[in-house]
């Protein structure tokens, strides 16, 4: 038997035989699959599972480095194993970049509001004088006279 790359192009073909059958079942198409978008709560989950992962890496990182090293900060003297005297300072640094970060996100919160503010003070006076004045007329319809 020819494949279909080797019929002549002359050659004619039954319409019927290539037309897809049309039964019911063939024409309902598959349910459409249900999409879940993602949440708040969800994503907090994901974050709470992540932050477990990372405290248990931290906690064999600090087993794992117990030797005892001494510090010195500003005078004060210390001994600490070497694990907590790394994670100390990582904190430390985190820090150092978050309290700064975070007056910033404020300083533009801030800035942000004061100019939506300002936005719809100055869209305020533009609604009310595009709206047309409504005629003295009309309103004597909606009058009752006592009669």
């Amino acid at each position: 038997m020819a494949s279909p790359d080797q019929v002549p192009a002359t050659a004619t073909t039954d319409p019927a035989a290539t037309a897809p059958p049309s039964t019911p079942a063939d024409s309902r198409q598959a349910p459409a699959h249900h999409v879940i978008r993602r949440t708040r709560l969800g994503g907090t989950w994901v974050a709470v599972a992540l932050f477990a992962v990372v405290l248990l890496l931290l906690l064999v990182f600090i087993l794992e480095n117990s030797q005892q090293v001494n510090i010195g900060y500003f005078g004060a003297h210390g001994h600490l194993p070497l694990g907590v005297a790394l994670l100390l300072a990582a904190v430390l640094g985190i820090l150092l970049v978050v309290i700064p970060g975070a007056g910033r996100m404020m300083q533009l919160r801030r800035t942000a509001r004061r100019h939506r503010r300002s936005d719809a003070a100055a869209a305020e006076p533009a609604a009310a004088a595009a709206e047309p004045a409504a005629p003295q007329a009309a309103d004597t319809h909606f009058h009752d006279h006592g009669t």
